[in-house]
């Protein structure tokens, strides 16, 4: 509940904003970079706070090995072109963790060793990552699918929805704004190769390959 209120806080912001800016200014170039550079403030601010939940989140028993690689096998996961970096204290028992992502973003928190979750930590972390298959196609070329998925609460509309939203919110990022300059198509093959996953994740999306796949027509068997 309170994510959506912070969402619903961010967007009657940004609703003000488009009305008072051109008021205050009668340069629309300048009301435009206003305008963009808070945007990207607030989703600069939503991205650490999911971070940090993200972080609040991983259970970490130990400080063996192995339970420091799944750790950052799940960060490369959720945020999938950042720079991953983790420091084990075995003083203080915690891992520290940074995330530099390629538009210049960074997050860093620390993990607690929490050895209560060593015995259910593979229950409860299937209940975390329910994803359900999620495969698209784009209208002209239906044989080729994208294999995606969603969260198993979301509808493929809600996902569909979702998805788009991602897409235009990447082409708008520095990121997009810089590959667009350089003369990147904008497409949805070179959305879906580009983003990062921590964007599709925050949405409740992931994306298992970044390349489509062509559908296989199988042939029935012949009856003996």
């Amino acid at each position: 509940m309170k994510k959506e209120t912070t969402k619903t806080t961010d967007t009657q912001l940004l609703d003000l904003l488009k009305r008072v800016l051109p008021k205050a200014t009668h340069d629309p170039k300048l009301a435009g970079k206003i305008y963009q550079a808070i945007e990207l403030e607030l989703k600069a601010k939503a991205r650490g706070l999911a971070f940090e939940k993200f972080c609040a989140k991983v259970e970490l028993p130990d400080l063996e090995p192995k339970s420091i690689a799944e750790v950052k096998r799940q960060l490369a996961a959720s945020f999938g072109d950042g720079d991953v970096t983790i420091k084990p204290n075995r003083k203080e028992q915690s891992l520290a963790v940074e995330v530099a992502m390629s538009d210049g973003a960074q997050f860093s928190s620390e993990i607690n060793v929490n050895p209560n979750v060593a015995a259910e930590g593979d229950d409860e972390q299937e209940i975390t990552l329910k994803f359900v298959p999620f495969p698209v196609c784009l209208p002209g070329d239906k044989e080729l699918v994208w294999l995606l998925a969603k969260r198993e609460n979301m509808t493929p509309e809600e996902a569909g929805i979702a998805l788009a939203k991602v897409e235009e919110e990447f082409w708008a990022s520095k990121t997009g704004q810089k590959l667009i300059r350089d003369r990147v198509e904008r497409s949805f093959p070179e959305f879906i190769a580009r983003v990062p996953g921590g964007m599709l994740s925050e949405l409740g999306l992931k994306r298992h390959y970044k390349t489509p796949e062509p559908v296989k027509l199988l042939r029935a068997l012949s009856k003996r």
